[in-house]
């Protein structure tokens, strides 16, 4: 279920399984992961340390612990849970560190990233995904000629690597080396791409070197999967995306200055929903939280000394009842979010955003 997306279904198996096994340090990790998914980050990094409770050196608990604190901007605590890993000798784990490697890459952490990436290629000489990864790296710390070593690389070792074709195709074409381009392009499939700039690219390419038109049956599914891909934008992105890609007097820009085109299109949707899932809230006493409605009602509960350790249901139970009993407002204690707005009705808080 986890693999297929599936995180809420995965998610209620998992408790399921908890109930009967509560002391399994790996279904507290699966919960964790099931939670990281759903970017619900305390909530996961809860379960995570339910499991390193059961088992301190779990190493996919540590992981996740790692993965939750540095999404909770405490990166020094998270880097020191990656650094822990290695310590306790899973350096030749190539799977842990690849997602290690990932995680601080996501964060745009690139450098302590390749030096994850770099220890899975020490260990793994004949791992594809270790040295595309050490190129992405390489690209992004702006070692062009290493990125481009370390991708071709890869794909001697695995030729048919689609994530490793796209960047390099993307590149090459930088660099101007249009053929070179094409020919990585050529190695994908449309369904290999999750962005369309290297689609478009590939187009663009059929039709200037190979003379291809848009009724070619051959860039049929290229097309159909361009569109795909940006039918997810709304009228005003479209509109924005649109003027950005041109020019004051109305031409089309170079398409080698259409990177930013390209990160707005694909950024620009992930960008509101984060926003709007993110919220500031202030208490009565003046402190603050930001997070998601789950985050900033966990962080309450763990500030307050009295539930630090106690249940989520049972610490708003006992506020709304606090809050009916002083103040005669009743809180809904269904979820975060109604409850949250329950103690700003209440005089207890502030809801900032």
């Amino acid at each position: 279920m986890y693999l297929a997306g599936r995180y809420d279904d995965a998610l209620e198996l998992l408790r399921d399984a908890l109930e009967l096994y509560p002391l399994s340090a790996e279904l507290h990790v699966g919960v964790g992961y099931a939670r990281l998914a759903r970017e619900e980050f305390a909530w996961s990094r809860l379960a995570f340390e339910e499991a390193l409770g059961l088992e301190p050196n779990q190493e996919d608990a540590l992981a996740g612990v790692g993965e939750t604190l540095i999404k909770l901007g405490q990166h020094e605590r998270g880097w020191a849970c990656f650094d822990r890993i290695i310590a306790l000798g899973f350096a030749e784990d190539h799977d842990l560190m690849l997602q290690i490697g990932r995680t601080l890459f996501r964060e745009n952490m690139f450098d302590r990233a390749r030096s994850f990436f770099e220890l899975a290629v020490e260990h793994h000489m004949d791992s594809a995904e270790a040295s595309a990864c050490l190129g992405y790296a390489a690209h992004r710390l702006g070692d062009e000629s290493g990125s481009i070593a370390w991708l071709r690389r890869a794909l001697e070792i695995d030729p048919s690597d689609a994530e490793a074709n796209v960047y390099l195709g993307n590149l090459r074409y930088d660099r101007g080396e249009y053929d070179d381009a094409l020919a990585h392009f050529e190695r994908t499939v449309p369904a290999d791409h999750l962005e369309e700039l290297a689609i478009w690219r590939y187009i663009e390419l059929k039709k200037a070197v190979q003379g291809a038109a848009d009724s070619d049956a051959e860039l049929r599914p290229w097309l159909d999967r361009f569109a795909e891909l940006t039918t997810t934008l709304g009228p005003e992105d479209r509109l924005l995306a649109e003027i950005s890609a041109r020019l004051p007097d109305g031409t089309v820009r170079d398409p080698r200055q259409l990177d930013f085109f390209a990160t707005l299109l694909t950024e620009l949707q992930g960008m509101k929903r984060r926003n709007s899932d993110m919220h500031d809230v202030e208490l009565a006493d003046g402190t603050k939280y930001f997070g998601t409605w789950d985050d900033i009602v966990l962080q309450m509960k763990q500030d307050d000394a009295d539930w630090a350790g106690g249940a989520i249901a049972d610490y708003m139970e006992a506020i709304a009842s606090r809050s009916s009993r002083e103040h005669g407002v009743h809180i809904s204690i269904t979820d975060a979010e109604s409850f949250i707005r329950g103690i700003a009705a209440a005089g207890l808080a502030t809801i900032m955003t």
